[in-house]
């Protein structure tokens, strides 16, 4: 099974293009911070490398931009190439399924001509939780 997770910040803006048979795709680069801190007491991060196809590529291109919270499940897919000194690289990305915008409301306002303008619907209330006795659980 290849599959993955991930909730990040995006490093910076996406990057979008159209392959030689008309299909759109959507670059961008994740930080995904890791649960703990290093002996210096620095957060460290790891990046990967995203890309996103068709619709969502549109999507994410559209309503995306750098420091933008997003979730994503995914598949990781390894590819090999030439760079331009005729050295052969191996990389990893991760192919995007689904994207889900975590960043709020009040985080997503920006300039409407950079970005689209994308502003996700007020989370619904919570209502509220009472507490529950162990001994009325029915297991």
């Amino acid at each position: 099974m290849n599959k993955i997770i991930l909730i990040g910040n995006l490093t910076r803006d996406p990057e979008s293009s159209t392959t030689q048979s008309g299909v759109n795709f959507t670059r961008f680069t994740i930080a995904v911070n890791r649960p703990f801190t290093n002996a210096a007491g620095d957060r460290l991060a790891d990046y990967f490398d995203v890309i996103c196809w068709r619709q969502l590529a549109d999507k994410c291109s559209r309503y995306l931009y750098k420091g933008s919270k997003v979730g994503i499940t995914g598949s990781v897919q390894r590819r090999q190439y030439e760079d331009r000194d005729g050295i052969k690289r191996t990389s990893f990305d991760v192919v995007a399924d689904e994207v889900e915008f975590l960043t709020p409301k009040t985080n997503s306002q920006r300039d409407s001509s950079v970005g689209g303008g994308y502003m996700p619907e007020e989370p619904h209330p919570v209502s509220e939780m009472q507490p529950v006795d162990n001994d009325d659980l029915p297991f």
